[in-house]
């Protein structure tokens, strides 16, 4: 079976992602292959630097994605561009990485973890359902704040450029409530398990 799973900045995917990992689930991680496709020698690092020029490269030929931010912060045509770009290339490594994990343990649970999973659902046909990591936004504000030590206004910015968490959580086919204690979220986790591989 594969589950996607999703949710908003500083839920707490990741927390639920290897919850799942140690109780034997295997794991696609989105994050992990969009970073892959930019190393050098990828195809997709090539066609990016052609469009945007060698500026965006280091000496060493790895990508400077500070370079690249600025190129594309202010400028949406140009982040259309770089998200035509890498986004079929990460969709298709992600496609490719699922099915094979079906085929070489097909009584094993694919957890797929994509952060902009709802706002692409129809690019992903092949997950069976949508399991939203959850917190209300005031705390979701809070933990983004603290974790990477920002203004409240930008913390702020960067949570209106998703999708609100309360839509996300009107999509999910399951809720994981992540703002209680840690016990209370493997609880959840564990009771997640039991009805997808036990039953």
């Amino acid at each position: 079976m594969n589950i996607g799973l999703t949710g908003g900045i500083a839920t707490g995917k990741s927390t639920v992602s290897s919850m799942l990992a140690m109780k034997g689930a295997l794991l696609v991680d989105a994050d992990v292959i969009a970073r892959e496709v930019m190393l050098p020698g990828h195809p997709v690092l090539g066609k990016v630097t052609e469009h945007f020029g060698q500026s965006i490269l280091l000496e060493d030929g790895t990508l400077d994605r500070k370079k690249l931010g600025e190129l594309i912060f202010n400028n949406p045509q140009q982040r259309e561009v770089l998200n035509g770009i890498t986004h079929p290339a990460i969709r298709e490594e992600i496609r490719e990485r699922t099915e094979a994990f079906e085929l070489q343990h097909p009584d094993r649970l694919v957890v797929v973890d994509i952060p902009l999973l709802l706002e692409a659902r129809e690019q992903y046909p092949y997950l069976d359902e949508i399991v939203v990591v959850y917190v209300p936004r005031e705390l979701q504000l809070k933990r983004l704040i603290e974790r990477d030590d920002l203004a409240r206004e930008a913390a702020e910015a960067r949570l209106n450029s998703q999708m609100d968490i309360e839509q996300k959580k009107a999509l999910a086919d399951i809720l994981i409530d992540n703002s209680g204690t840690l016990a209370e979220t493997q609880q959840q986790v564990d009771k997640l398990w039991h009805r997808l591989v036990l039953q």
